[in-house]
């Protein structure tokens, strides 16, 4: 087992052992609690996209759909219409994208290995999506402030992803034996998160989580002028 030199996601240095099974070892940050996987055991690019290469989520995918309800559907009740959003991570079939467009909002998508348009990065948005993504993520602080500076203000940042609940259950969990998964977020990393960019934070259920960019002064100043 090799040791790690800080966590992914806060960049602390205090950090335990967590867990260990028969492919990778785990670790926690005793500052934001984030539980990872450190470099020297992720998967090539090449190994990952052949593992999402194989998932099948297609357009007509009525379960796929019913699974993603778990995001449209409380983020659609706070949207004006039409409001403009980013589905980032959207994968090979981008279907939450198209749920929210047929609702009457314009959608961009962003995708790493199936819609590595990098142009829609440097938009503004009212909402952005992140489904199923951000336990892949190597580097979750990078992609999280690169993904907070493409909110407007009051606009939200809506994630999919399962919760870390404790150790006991992570060793039997699921989740962690797909090994793209490599960073696992608890509620305290969520509020760990929220209090680094000021954001508030609710949760939705037992996996959805809305991080709400505040308005900045400037934009108050703008909007009361």
């Amino acid at each position: 087992m090799q040791s790690v030199s800080h966590c992914n996601l806060c960049g602390s240095v205090d950090i335990n052992f967590y867990h260990s099974d028969k492919r990778r070892d785990y670790w926690q940050c005793q500052q934001c609690d984030l539980v990872f996987v450190d470099k020297h055991q992720h998967l090539t690019p090449t190994q990952e996209k052949a593992i999402y290469d194989s998932h099948e989520n297609s357009l007509e995918d009525l379960g796929y759909k019913q699974f993603l309800s778990r995001v449209s559907d409380p983020l659609l009740l706070r949207l004006r219409v039409p409001s403009s959003g980013l589905d980032f991570g959207c994968g090979p079939g981008p279907l939450l994208a198209k749920v929210l467009s047929d609702a009457g909002h314009s959608m961009a998508i962003y995708d790493l290995y199936y819609a590595n348009d990098i142009t829609v990065l440097r938009d503004k948005y009212d909402f952005i999506t992140c489904t199923e993504v951000i336990e892949h993520l190597a580097h979750p602080q990078t992609v999280l402030t690169q993904l907070f500076s493409l909110l407007k203000p009051e606009a939200p940042l809506v994630i999919m992803t399962k919760l870390v609940i404790n150790a006991e259950r992570f060793t039997n969990w699921h989740y962690k034996n797909d090994q793209t998964h490599i960073s696992f977020f608890s509620r305290k990393t969520f509020e760990y998160i929220a209090l680094q960019f000021n954001c508030k934070l609710e949760f939705i259920g037992n996996d959805v989580i809305i991080l709400t960019k505040p308005i900045t002064q400037h934009a108050l100043s703008e909007e009361l002028s």
